[in-house]
Formats: structure tokens, C-alpha cells, sequence
């Protein structure tokens, strides 16, 4: 029987086929592909709404408490200023014309949440005395000096600087480039443990049904396991494509121009080494790795549980590990040259993550090609441990099973061929 059997690379294709069109072509998947558009849908609207409220708050202002001619005098500077510098001058509100000598305390206008005031400006133009919280007296300290400077004397026109521009400079660079390292992180990890789940229940599904049990009865346990794996995986880059083409059909007809989806601005993500039609590519590919192997858990996984409580209970933990391979390959990013961020492109479950930022950051292709293979012999492996846990775990009854029929059907024509004997004596 063996001999008729397929081989492995044909017969896991066959199993990946009919894995792929029984989930692609099921209501179960099209309402899959909604649920994580509700989400981006709710927090896109909620980052525009919020933005309009901030912009049509009104903004923080600074109370004037001086002399008639001396509120006078700061006011026509600060006009004259706002003409140039535009909306980064503060607004003033004369809150008293103090007669020459007094004094005023604006601790307790201040304290009293009086209108929309941020700071209470006193003194004179040539000694001024800004009260305000720590935050805003370094936001403020400069233009107040620069209106106080205007208010004292006769009026001149603010000289034009002559500006010379750079691209960028090498510190500027690479903080830029690891925001974009770790927004890459970020979304390969989100997406994978969005997306390994279906692999768990796939499996416990098929065990329920004694699918599994039918498909190991007719081709290798392994090209099981490995077809299974791609057609998950093929199954998850189709949603990931329909997920992109929503959010992008989304950002070009909204009027916004917003380009955030969730924590991320992808408007203003810097662009990696290696720019970006390679950084995606090899995002790709490293998104297969990460979901092969953490697919390749699962199925384990699935192989010890009988029931979906079981599959929680026993899915939680690598959940948690995944968390901090995550935080671990992160973290890697601070040296990414030291021990600890060789380890965590060594680790196999962290290498994706880890090289996916030395994308962002490095503009080598070499690395790339030697980590990529050593994912796909992690992968092999552990489908391969995976297939051979399920083999004992499982599929052990199947012998049993036939050894004990074998011997009932053995005892029984022992027992006819006995009766045979005794009866003609």
C-alpha cells in the first residue's frame, strides 16, 4: 500500500488545494475578512473626529495684566508679529489696566480656570513676568521675549533669513529609519497572530470530523502538516491583499488625505535601506517564515488538544511567548550589532522580526539570503516534529486498532474452525 501512495510534494499540494478552495469559497472567510475592517473603520473615524475637535478647540491663550499703554504697546507688537510668524504667536486677553505702580497676582486667575488662559503675562515690556506650568513656559518664554523686545521701541521690520536646506543628516536618518523598523515589527506581528489561528482550528475541526485521521490513512502524515501550512498561508496573504486594497481605496477616495490606520502614520513613515518595493517584498517573505513556524507550533498544538477549550488552555502560552519574542526582537533594536540583536536573528522564532528591522535600517542583501534559509530549515524541522507528535499522539489508535480487530477476527475462525472439528465427532 505504501508503494501507491503520492509523493510528499504532490501530496501536500493536493492537500493544500483542497484546504485552500474549502475555506477561500466559505461564508465563514468573507465574514473573517470583515472583522478587522470594523476596527481600522471605527479608529480612522475616531482619528478623524478627534482631529477636528482638537483643531476646532479653541486654542490656549495668555492674559495681560499691565498698564493702559503697556497692553497697548504689547498688543500692537503682537499683531505686527502675527503677520510674519503666522499662528505660532499667542493670543492675548487684557485682563486688567492696572493704574502705574500697581501690582498683580496671577496665581489665583490662574488657579481659577478663568476663561481659556494657559499663562498671565505682568511686569512691563522691559522687565515681563511670565506665570505659567513648566510645559508651557518653555513653549512661550521665546515669542513673549520677542513681542516684550518689539513693545519697547519703534517698530522694525523683522529682517528675511537666508535659509540653506539639507536632506538629512546621519543621526536624523537612522532614528528615522527605526520608526519605520519598528512599525514593521509591529504589523508583522500583529498580522501573525491575527492570521496562525486558523491553522489551530482547521486542525481541531478536521479531528472532530475524523478528517485528519482519512487524509494520514492515504498520504504521508507530513505533506499533511506541510499542505495544510501553505494553504493557510495562501489563505492568509489573500486576506492580507484584500485588507490592503480596502485601506488603500480607503485613503485615496477619503478627502482627509489621512494616511494612519491604527498607531501608524504610513504617510510618514521614513523610507528603509533598502527602499521600499524590497522592504515589502522581503516583509512578505518574512511574514510567510514567521506564519510557517508559528503555524507549525499550532498544528502541534492541535495534536494534543481534543476539544476548543483544550486549544485555548494550550494556545495561551505560545501566545504569551510570541508577546515577548516580540518585545525581544524590539528590544534587539537598540544594538543591533551586539549579543543581543545577533540573538535574536538567531532565535527562529524572533529572526523574522529581528531581520525585517535590519531591513529598515540596512541596505545589505546578504544577510537576508542567509537568514531566509536558515528559517526554512527551522520550518522543515518543526513541521516535521509536528507531523511526528501527531503520528504518536493521534494516529496510535489506528494500530491498536487493527491490532485488536486482527485478534478478535483471529479468536473468531479459531473458535469456527474448532466447531468444525468437534462436530463430526
Amino acid at each position: 500500500m505504501t508503494g501507491d501512495r503520492l509523493p510528499l510534494s504532490q501530496a501536500a499540494f493536493v492537500v493544500a488545494r483542497r484546504d485552500f478552495i474549502a475555506i477561500l469559497f466559505s461564508r465563514a472567510f468573507f465574514f473573517f475578512l470583515l472583522g478587522p475592517l470594523f476596527p481600522l473603520a471605527v479608529g480612522a473615524l475616531a482619528g478623524n473626529i478627534g482631529e477636528r475637535v482638537e483643531n476646532g478647540a479653541e486654542a490656549a491663550q495668555i492674559g495681560i495684566a499691565m498698564s493702559g499703554y503697556d497692553v497697548d504697546a504689547m498688543r500692537l507688537a503682537r499683531d505686527r508679529l502675527a503677520t510674519t510668524l503666522g499662528p505660532s504667536v499667542p493670543q492675548f486677553v487684557v485682563l486688567r489696566r492696572l493704574p502705574p505702580g500697581t501690582t498683580f497676582d496671577p496665581r489665583p486667575v490662574l488657579a481659577g480656570h478663568e476663561g481659556h488662559l494657559g499663562a498671565v503675562l505682568t511686569g512691563t515690556p522691559a522687565h515681563p513676568m511670565l506665570t505659567a506650568t513648566p510645559e508651557r513656559l518653555q513653549w512661550w518664554s521665546g515669542p513673549v521675549a520677542l513681542i516684550a523686545s518689539q513693545a519697547q521701541g519703534e517698530a522694525k521690520p523683522l529682517p528675511e533669513v537666508a535659509t540653506q536646506a539639507v536632506l538629512s543628516s546621519g543621526a536624523n536618518e537612522h532614528r528615522a529609519q527605526l520608526r519605520t523598523a519598528q512599525a514593521g515589527q509591529l504589523l508583522l506581528f500583529l498580522l501573525t497572530m491575527l492570521l496562525a489561528g486558523m491553522v489551530l482550528s482547521n486542525l481541531v475541526e478536521e479531528k472532530a470530523n475524523k478528517v485528519i485521521e482519512i487524509l494520514a490513512a492515504a498520504i504521508p502524515m507530513d505533506a499533511v502538516f506541510l499542505g495544510k501550512l501553505f494553504a493557510m498561508l495562501a489563505v492568509s496573504l489573500v486576506g492580507i491583499a484584500v485588507w490592503a486594497t480596502a485601506i488603500g481605496a480607503f485613503v485615496l477616495l477619503s478627502h482627509t488625505g489621512s494616511t494612519t490606520v491604527g498607531v501608524i502614520d504610513f504617510g510618514h513613515l521614513p523610507s528603509p535601506a533598502l527602499g521600499w518595493p524590497a522592504f515589502l517584498l522581503v516583509g512578505i517573505v518574512y511574514f510567510s517564515m514567521s506564519y510557517l513556524l508559528l503555524g507549525s507550533v499550532f498544528l502541534a498544538i492541535g495534536s494534543l488538544a481534543t476539544t476548543v477549550r483544550e486549544v485555548q488552555t494550550l494556545s495561551m502560552p505560545v501566545t504569551m511567548m510570541q508577546v515577548l519574542l516580540f518585545f525581544f526582537a524590539n528590544l534587539a533594536l537598540a544594538s543591533p550589532d551586539g549579543w543581543l540583536g545577533w540573538a535574536a536573528v538567531i532565535f527562529p522564532f524572533s529572526s523574522p522580526y529581528a531581520m525585517l528591522a535590519r531591513a529598515a535600517m540596512d541596505a545589505a542583501a546578504w544577510p537576508h539570503v542567509v537568514a531566509l534559509l536558515w528559517q526554512a530549515a527551522c520550518v522543515a524541522v518543526s513541521i516535521r516534529l509536528g507531523s511526528t507528535l501527531f503520528r504518536k499522539r493521534v494516529m496510535q489508535s489506528g494500530p491498536r486498532g487493527v491490532k485488536k480487530r486482527r485478534w478478535r477476527r483471529a479468536a473468531s475462525m479459531a473458535v469456527e474452525t474448532a466447531d468444525q472439528v468437534v462436530q463430526p465427532l
